[in-house]
């Protein structure tokens, strides 16, 4: 049994209520959270104090939590734990920007302080709150946004975890991506 037939047996064993799978299951997927993780912490601000194993460990504590999702295969559970790992820096990111947490101060390293800057911390926020748009209208390429970009999906793992086509995540990425740049442009007018 290959790698992935084996993780989606795995989950499906798991969320039918073996917590053995679960057991047998993390190894197997550890190296890819790592990769999704290290891709979402790599797009945020310079001095930016989440690491990849808090990303992953905070998605794990909360994928292990998810006892309403029928899982359907492995691409079905990466596409849920990208938008996991979305939601904690998001959520950390703006933690840190609230004036109780400090407002928009952080500290660095003197070798960081000179690239330092809130602009791409902002430019993430704004992304973010375009998405949650998008999301109003069309949830489809706001998740196909959401696994490509953040997730680092390919076209053909995002249209598998949405169960559409190949030329419909494409379509979907162009379009979404043309409304995101026109919405993320007219909010900074």
């Amino acid at each position: 049994m290959d790698s992935s037939t084996r993780i989606t047996a795995l989950l499906i064993e798991w969320g039918n209520g073996d917590s053995s799978a679960l057991a047998e299951l993390m190894p197997l997927v550890e190296s890819e959270l790592r990769r999704l993780a290290r891709s979402y912490v790599r797009r945020m601000q310079p001095g930016n104090t989440m690491q990849t194993t808090a990303v992953i460990n905070e998605a794990f504590i909360r994928l292990v939590d998810q006892n309403r999702v029928r899982w359907q295969n492995r691409a079905h559970f990466y596409g849920i734990a990208a938008k996991t790992m979305r939601r904690i820096l998001l959520n950390h990111l703006r933690d840190k920007k609230r004036k109780k947490r400090g407002g928009g101060l952080y500290p660095v390293s003197l070798s960081c302080a000179i690239g330092v800057s809130d602009e791409r911390s902002s430019e993430l926020l704004a992304l973010d709150d375009a998405l949650n748009r998008l999301a109003v209208l069309d949830e489809r390429k706001s998740r196909v946004v959401e696994m490509r970009y953040f997730g680092g999906l390919s076209v053909d793992e995002t249209a598998e975890v949405l169960g559409v086509s190949r030329v419909t995540v494409i379509r979907d990425w162009t379009t979404a991506k043309a409304w995101l740049l026109r919405e993320i442009s007219d909010d900074r007018e």
